[in-house]
């Protein structure tokens, strides 16, 4: 049995001791300004509910207001949060979460081990219909609740008492903690979801057991968030309110920034990013992300069905360069392979012409054309769709440019809004080759390389190859980190040997960041809590 004790223990004393520092520095803090932090968001979130959110604006607010049994530090390091200390069975089947006597929601009862239990079950219950059910997929009887064949009070999780939670796997699952972590994971409180039903998520309902709650949400405008003084960690809360200001348009951000109305983008233009960099140099974050992305290609009908020949020639024609350096040019790194650089314990695997020339690819691609049955006498037409972005337009017309110069391939470009182009992927009736991206929702190789397995909702493509699924059944089943490594690896190099997508860039996170801020911290997860924030004294004003 292996037990672990708050992971960063150190690190959370040093940011507590700052924090006790600063408040010991004002004996007259309470009659003080209060601190509000001004953040950007590029489009308000779907919902507060964790079993309802998908997006990436809805889990920034969701780690503000909510905590899971794991956290992350300002710089990415896994670290304890509702749970003190956990232990995990020699098998790796069985983890045992301690939760802290502190923990507490925002009305100041007690977070147990039994509101974890019963938002685990809402997750994979089929009513709930969440996304992200298949996160728990490897919890003893999970598959079965989320098909509908068993109750979701069957699922392998326990509150042996008010403090402890037993969760239960079928299978090793490495992963786990970071999982834990995710938003979807965070718990809602059961007597809030009975009295209000839909409407918990609403200010003044949602009880929340993170270091801040929602006071406010208009639509379109802002969501205004206060300390919580129910957290357990409220002492080393240097920030009193948040604002998220909904900004869609990257400019306005920009402006505002500028102006002094917030401290931190969500986004930075990329039609002015040198004129950004020039000018402020200190304050612009560009810091690698892991995130993917990719064209996809519909293997269910022609002509991309059994023709990995002329998937790879497509794939070998684009000049991935170009695309980072002439469109989207903010630091991106071309993509040779499917998971991002700086996943922790894995080496991404690479496309074979990773290493070549892009005239050495352009002839090889032309050679691959025309044994997929393609060439001068007979060129290839294809739909290539993608959601309306100005930056999605410049990306789609270099490639269809490339296509037809290196190939002759006749493309006609689909402009979708997204919610379009999101039910034609997955209906696979009408689209060819489609712009979509996968961000990781965890530190691991699991998040990208699962969703490539036969029958995830997520397997835009339709990808279905055994060799593949079977190699990531083995890792699945290893409890040895170096093995589980080696089976995940040779599964990503079947997947780039099929080519049914192609990988065009890796992200970074880009940020404007006032240097009013202290705190921050760039990591790969792109994860930003204010909680780990404060701002300098002279900055402390609404």
């Amino acid at each position: 049995m292996k037990t672990f004790r708050l992971a960063g223990a150190l690190a959370a004393s040093i940011v507590l001791l700052g924090a006790l520092l600063f408040a010991c520095s004002d004996p007259a803090r309470d009659e003080a300004v209060e601190s509000v932090l001004q953040r950007g968001l590029t489009s308000d979130p779907e919902s507060l509910d964790p079993h309802e959110m998908r997006s990436v604006q809805a889990a920034n607010l969701l780690r503000d207001i909510g905590e899971g049994l794991l956290s992350y530090s300002a710089t990415g390091e896994l670290v304890a949060g509702a749970a003190a200390e956990w232990t995990i069975s020699e098998d790796g089947l069985t983890y045992t979460f301690h939760l802290r006597e502190d923990a507490r929601w925002s009305n100041g009862q007690p977070v147990t081990a039994g509101h974890f239990a019963f938002s685990l079950r809402r997750l994979v219950d089929p009513a709930t219909a969440a996304f992200y059910a298949q996160m728990l997929g490897d919890i003893v009887n999970a598959q079965d609740i989320i098909a509908g064949d068993s109750p979701p009070a069957d699922l392998g999780v326990e509150a042996v008492d008010d403090r402890t939670l037993v969760i239960t796997l079928v299978r090793p699952t490495p992963y786990l903690l970071s999982l834990l972590t995710y938003p979807s994971t965070f718990p809602v409180h059961p007597d809030a979801v009975a009295e209000h039903g839909d409407a918990f998520t609403r200010a003044g309902n949602l009880l929340s057991n993170g270091a801040y709650k929602l006071d406010a949400w208009e639509p379109g405008s802002v969501l205004e968030l206060s300390r919580n003084e129910h957290y357990w960690n409220n002492a080393a809360t240097a920030i009193d309110e948040v604002r998220y200001h909904v900004l869609t348009q990257e400019m306005t951000q920009l402006n505002r920034f500028r102006a002094g109305e917030l401290h931190i983008t969500g986004s930075v233009p990329p039609d002015n990013f040198a004129q950004i960099r020039e000018e402020h140099p200190e304050e612009l974050h560009i810091a690698p992300y892991l995130g993917v992305y990719y064209y996809g290609f519909n293997l269910t009908k022609p002509p991309f069905k059994g023709n990995p020949e002329l998937r790879e020639a497509l794939s070998m024609a684009v000049d991935r360069d170009v695309l980072v350096n002439r469109i989207t040019g903010r630091g991106e790194e071309p993509a040779y392979s499917w998971v991002p650089p700086g996943v922790d314990n894995y080496e991404p695997r690479r496309f074979i012409y990773a290493e070549q020339s892009q005239d050495e690819r352009n002839a090889h691609a032309r050679l691959l054309l025309r044994e997929a049955g393609y060439g001068p006498e007979k060129p290839l037409q294809i739909e290539l769709r993608y959601n309306t972005s100005d930056t999605e337009k410049k990306i789609a017309l270099a490639v269809q440019s490339m296509w037809r110069d290196v190939l002759g391939v006749e493309t006609t470009l689909v402009n979708e809004e997204f919610q379009v182009l999101l039910a034609n992927m997955r209906d696979r009736e009408v689209t060819q080759v489609f712009r979509s991206s996968w961000i990781g929702d965890y530190n691991d190789a699991h998040t990208f390389l699962s969703i490539m397995e036969g029958g995830n909702p997520s397997n835009m493509p339709g990808y279905k190859n055994d060799q593949y699924d079977a190699l990531m059944q083995q890792a699945a089943e290893q409890v040895d980190p170096k093995s589980r490594r080696y089976h995940l690896e040779e599964a990503e190099r079947v997947l780039l040997a099929d080519h049914p997508v192609i990988p065009l860039y890796f992200y970074v996170s880009k940020h404007l960041v006032s240097p009013d801020i202290i705190g921050w911290g760039d990591n790969v997860l792109d994860y930003h809590y204010s909680q780990h924030l404060s701002l300098a004294p002279t900055a402390a004003t609404p």
